[in-house]
């Protein structure tokens, strides 16, 4: 292949023509896990795959690995992202990161550096996003064994399709086996403010913030809205919104900045405009990055939520993703990079999840960040320039560089 193919000119173009399937008429895009528009971006990047000699692996959840091998005996230097999204979302979350480490792998593996002795593979994760199937992080936390792989494909979406079957629909219920890791890199937006407000190219994430993922179930009784006095009623709906205040006042008790809180999604049932609501099932989410601070905060909602009356609330799971520091050996590589490549650099925690929360657990990782103009993100004005993508594009290359060569070999995770 020529050194065009690899150009930062058609990088851009490749993120234009990946940015079109499932897009919105706003310029956001909306794909999320195995429907139809992941299904193709999903084959456009194994075609992708194939055509800068990358050989496709896909595992049975649908994990996605283009692999660049050196030494059949050797682990892998595993780099990505994911390409699903949430509905009516930005282009850039996830996507560009797998698109990053894509052209990383394949010009490492037209130019191999100097001492590489381990493998290379661009990763594409299934269900980073966590929207049409829950939880989150899924692939990834399959992969780590965080989560059982025969439990993943049996869960179901609200509509009752399972994850096997939707994978199966769009052709990528894989059989290959997982690639051993040696270590892991990601670039991704930042979806914050820090970076373009003090003026970095670069961020290195030295920590991610803890959070508390909640699913909560109000019941209530359900009845006629015009004939069933208001003293009568017990309305699951009014319950609910009493939580996601609950959820709001939670935030405000510790200093501004300290504690994000939010509900994300309602199911409300039977969800007719003449009965009174019988049921609402909710997603909330608690973060911080003090792990103190956040249990005081998940203690006070549960005494919140404790004097709600007229209906049931019941917690129905309250999952903590504790916060955790990436390894000091990757965030000092990763400066190093930054200053040999002239880009300002400043390290900083991650508010948001990503999978490499998850391979920190396994294996020595590094996690990048790119600006998010005006910090915005899962939203379809979501934005970074050119030049700042293609910034990160190096500094992942240049990063993954040395981690093939064995320069996180014996870190901690």
């Amino acid at each position: 292949m020529s050194s065009a193919d690899l150009s930062d000119h058609t990088f851009l173009a490749d993120f234009a023509e990946l940015s079109a399937i499932g897009a919105t008429a706003a310029g956001g895009v909306h794909r999320e896990a195995a429907t139809a528009a992941d299904g193709r971006a999903r084959q456009w990047l194994r075609d992708w795959f194939t055509r800068h000699g990358l050989t496709t692996l896909v595992d049975q959840v649908g994990n996605m690995y283009g692999c660049a091998q050196h030494d059949p005996e050797a682990p892998y230097v595993l780099v990505g992202s994911h390409l699903d999204s949430q509905p009516t979302s930005g282009r850039f979350d996830g996507a560009y990161g797998v698109l990053a480490a894509a052209y990383a792998a394949a010009r490492l593996q037209a130019d191999p550096p100097a001492g590489m002795h381990l493998n290379l593979a661009a990763v594409n994760w299934f269900n980073e996003e966590g929207s049409r199937f829950s939880p989150s992080l899924m692939g990834s936390g399959v992969y780590i064994g965080k989560f059982d792989a025969e439990s993943v494909l049996d869960t179901a979406a609200p509509d009752g399709t399972t994850v096997r079957q939707a994978l199966q629909d769009i052709g990528f219920h894989g059989r290959d086996t997982p690639l051993v890791a040696a270590a892991f890199a990601e670039i991704h937006i930042e979806q914050g403010r820090t970076l373009v407000d003090e003026g970095f190219d670069i961020g290195v994430v030295n920590r991610n913030w803890a959070a508390y993922k909640y699913v909560i179930t109000v019941t209530g009784e359900q009845s006629h809205t015009g004939a069933t006095h208001m003293r009568y009623r017990r309305d699951a709906l009014v319950g609910a919104s009493s939580v996601v205040l609950a959820v709001r006042e939670v935030a405000r008790e510790f200093p501004d900045g300290a504690l994000l809180s939010s509900v994300g999604q309602f199911t409300v049932e039977p969800n007719s405009p003449v009965v009174v609501p019988a049921r609402v099932r909710l997603a909330a989410d608690l973060r911080a990055l003090d792990a103190d601070l956040l249990a005081a905060a998940h203690a006070s909602l549960s005494a919140k939520l404790a004097t709600i009356e007229e209906v049931t609330v019941t917690v129905e799971s309250a999952t903590l993703r504790h916060s955790k520091a990436y390894p000091e050996a990757g965030v000092r590589l990763a400066g190093a990079v930054a200053e040999e490549l002239g880009l300002r650099c400043r390290e900083l925690p991650t508010m948001a999840g990503h999978d490499s929360v998850n391979l920190t657990d396994l294996v020595p990782t590094v996690m990048l960040f790119v600006p998010s103009v005006d910090g915005i993100s899962h939203n379809e004005r979501e934005f970074s320039t050119d030049a700042q993508m293609l910034a990160g594009v190096g500094m992942l290359t240049a990063t993954t560089a040395r981690l093939v060569t064995g320069a996180l070999e014996g870190a901690r995770t």
